[in-house]
């Protein structure tokens, strides 16, 4: 599966499929908590939150390939990725694109 941020795909003309979705929503751990109050005092790297949101992105990016796989796509372009707060101490992650299918030019 070719997955890119850009609009197309240089050599190929893409048949658009439709939008495809990947989320998790991730609640913070009271560990977590504990230490990036810690860290907020002193300043750094709040490396438990830094982990949560590099899962959370990979779950999430996993989710939208396997719904662009689902349709039959080839690729997925012009893909973004967002965050949201959904209520106190949760985020969702959020990754979606265009599903399409590759044709040569």
């Amino acid at each position: 599966m070719i997955v890119t941020t850009t609009g197309r795909i240089d050599g190929k003309e893409l048949e658009i499929i439709g939008v495809v979705f990947g989320n998790t929503v991730r609640a913070k751990h009271i560990g977590s908590d504990i230490a990036a109050g810690l860290k907020n005092i002193v300043g750094g790297e709040l490396k438990g939150y830094s982990d949560m949101l590099s899962q959370a992105r990979k779950e999430s990016y996993d989710r939208m390939v396997e719904s662009a796989e689902k349709l039959g796509a080839d690729a997925i372009v012009s893909v973004r990725f967002t965050t949201s707060q959904t209520m106190a101490g949760a985020a969702e992650l959020l990754a979606y694109g265009t599903a399409v299918k590759l044709k040569m030019v």
